[in-house]
């Protein structure tokens, strides 16, 4: 058995243990920060501002990148399992733990409900930086909590539900390969003038590597609030509304979060000063206050248990036959 590729159930449930005891801790060298630098390089050496070339060198580097993350694991893995079959284990199993963000997620809602909780806006406004990319200064209370619980909703499949779908799929390996197209998209998937082209297929990757996870987030965060008898109206919210969304795949979990809270998620922000049009999701059955933000982590770790149940009793069934 090939770990790089193939990660038992077990490693898996082992990874998800140490993300949630230990979140991202700053001693280990995680491969997102080693991607970034690589695109950030990437960026600088080949934008040319001339949107052809842009168009060309732009996949150049997608490509590269994913392609470059995914040998590079393949490799430290194999080579790993090669001296002995419990250090390939070891290695790929914090392998799968770089890619999930459990605690981290919640950890940085929970740090902007404690800043409101005290009424401390200002503080709130530093820590939804680590959430959002969004303009803080122009966020009154009900606006900061909206984003915590946006950003709650959207990260719950990039930075939880896909890698969980890659690591079972693909191993390691497929759930290091996500987290470069990730990385890229965050970094030149924009639709501003510089990223237009240079951007386009890092942006086209993260929508063909997102499509199945966002959905199944969505069903999982609507599945979460069954026993509050919300389950309904989160998909009623998402079929209705989540393609409203400019991207094909975020617009699901964000307007499943708002059904299965009855708030009313999403509308227009300011983006580096400019403000930038987005559709609203669902519709304000209650106020946007904390117990709707602490909630959403509730939901968050709801939705996680069964995605990751799911992942178990599929894999299960595939073996079995």
């Amino acid at each position: 058995m090939n770990y790089a590729f193939h990660l038992p159930t077990k490693f898996i449930l082992a990874a998800v243990a140490l993300d949630l005891i230990f979140g991202d801790p700053q001693w280990l060298p995680h491969p997102v920060v080693l991607i970034g630098r690589f695109v950030a390089w990437g960026d600088s050496r080949f934008h040319s501002g001339v949107p052809t070339r842009d168009l060309v060198t732009g996949a150049m580097l997608a490509v590269g990148t994913v392609t470059l993350t995914a040998t590079v694991s393949w490799i430290v893995i194999a080579a790993s399992q090669a001296l002995d079959w419990r250090v390939g284990a070891l290695v790929a199993t914090l392998a799968a733990w770089t890619t999930l963000a459990i605690r981290g997620l919640n950890d940085a809602a929970a740090a902007v409900e404690r800043a409101l909780r005290c009424n401390d806006e200002d503080l709130a406004r530093h820590e939804i930086r680590s959430l959002v990319g969004r303009d803080p200064e122009a966020l009154d209370r009900e606006g900061l909590i909206a984003a915590a619980i946006e950003s709650v909703a959207e990260n719950s499949s990039d930075g939880i539900i896909a890698p969980l779908v890659f690591l079972f799929a693909g191993g390691p390996v497929a759930a290091l390969a996500y987290k470069a197209i990730s990385t890229l998209d965050s970094m030149i998937g924009y639709k501003t003038e510089r990223y237009l082209y240079f951007g386009k297929c890092a942006a086209r990757l993260d929508d063909i590597a997102n499509f199945v996870p966002a959905r199944l987030a969505a069903f999982s965060i609507a599945a979460a609030v069954i026993t509050s008898g919300r389950t309904l109206d989160s998909l009623r919210v998402c079929f209705a509304d989540a393609r409203k969304h400019e991207s094909p795949n975020a617009g699901y979990p964000e307007a499943a979060m708002a059904g299965a809270l009855g708030v009313r998620l999403g509308g227009d922000a300011y983006y580096g000063g400019e403000l930038e049009r987005r559709p609203a999701f669902g519709h304000a059955e209650v106020p946007l206050d904390l117990a709707a933000l602490r909630t959403s982590r509730t939901v968050l770790w709801t939705a996680t248990v069964l995605a990751l149940a799911l992942g178990v009793v599929l894999r299960s069934i595939a073996v079995a036959r």
